[in-house]
């Protein structure tokens, strides 16, 4: 499967990243990175670092926009000041790669229209490089086979406000455009991946599996576990972004219900809610499937493995 990864490294986007470049079932053609967790040079960085430390410098990352299409700049809360758990993975020594995320996205999904074979577009973080590169070109929608989305929050309320959840707060606008540019969307919210709780147990047996990178994947694992047992049932902290990955691994780990899903862009309490209709109320056709389910112990065995083979 041909993908591309938008994102905004951050230590969920690097787990993430570090399982789809370990998977041989997939062929990432490019990162594209933008501000989000932290400001965009040091998601541009942090990306290069974790294709470094996954031994892949072939794969190309590039720098993309640096604050939303409207509003305040927000950043993340639990990746520390430098978007890796405050440490830094050691430097990468490929050539920086030239090119916008911007214009990359376009190229590539350009050229997969022309050539009749529809990528998968991943996106880990806020949605502001594709809805720049849908509002520039929006023939692109014919190279997207689908975009699956670390985004939004429904019955979970919430990780930013009361309402938002992060990556589409911090553009709700863009969000917005992506949910009604056509192309099929999965959703995996935050209903989904506070499923994905990384228990002290789940990081005691990764840490145990010994291989190149598990030791520091634990680590980072362990600095960003944000422990509210009081919301997530027990301790731990979930791992958002790798949901992404997995589910175009092993999508019979999840489940879901589709829905027309839009963005609340007016209300003083609700800014950036995902709002979903489940049942028909508003008429509109589905637009994204909205996942709800996750069998944890299958998701796990996935990325600890995958991680043990980096």
């Amino acid at each position: 499967m041909r993908i591309l990864i938008d994102c905004d490294p951050g230590v969920d986007d690097a787990i993430a990243l570090l399982l789809a470049l370990a998977s041989p079932e997939l062929e990432v053609l490019a990162v594209t990175t933008v501000a989000g967790n932290v400001p965009a040079e040091r998601t541009f960085e942090n990306g290069r670092r974790v294709v470094a430390l996954a031994g892949r410098p072939e794969v190309p990352v590039h720098r993309g926009c640096e604050g939303p299409l409207l509003g305040p700049v927000l950043r993340g809360k639990y990746s520390g000041e430098g978007g890796l758990g405050g440490s830094l993975l050691p430097e990468s020594a490929a050539p920086v790669a030239a090119g916008h995320s911007v214009d990359v996205l376009i190229a590539h999904l350009l050229a997969a229209a022309e050539a009749g074979a529809p990528i998968t577009v991943c996106t880990l973080g806020p949605l502001t490089n594709l809805a720049v590169a849908l509002a520039r070109e929006p023939g692109i929608v014919r190279g997207m086979d689908r975009i699956v989305a670390m985004a939004g929050a429904f019955a979970a309320g919430g990780n930013r406000t009361p309402s938002a959840e992060f990556n589409v707060l911090a553009d709700a606008h863009a969000a917005e455009m992506v949910l009604r540019c056509g192309v099929p969307v999965v959703l995996a919210p935050l209903d989904l991946t506070f499923q994905a709780l990384a228990t002290p147990a789940r990081v005691a047996d990764l840490r145990a599996r010994g291989g190149r990178i598990t030791s520091l994947a634990a680590d980072l694992i362990t600095f960003y576990d944000r422990n509210d047992p009081a919301r997530y049932g027990e301790p731990g902290g979930p791992l958002h972004d790798p949901t992404v990955i997995a589910y175009l691994l092993r999508p019979e780990l999840f489940g879901g219900r589709p829905a027309h899903v839009a963005v609340e862009l007016t209300g003083q309490h609700s800014f950036g809610q995902t709002v979903g209709d489940f049942f028909g109320t508003t008429g509109k056709p589905h637009n994204a499937t909205v996942l709800n389910r996750l069998d944890a112990p299958g998701f796990f065995d996935l990325l600890w493995e995958r991680l043990t083979r980096s």
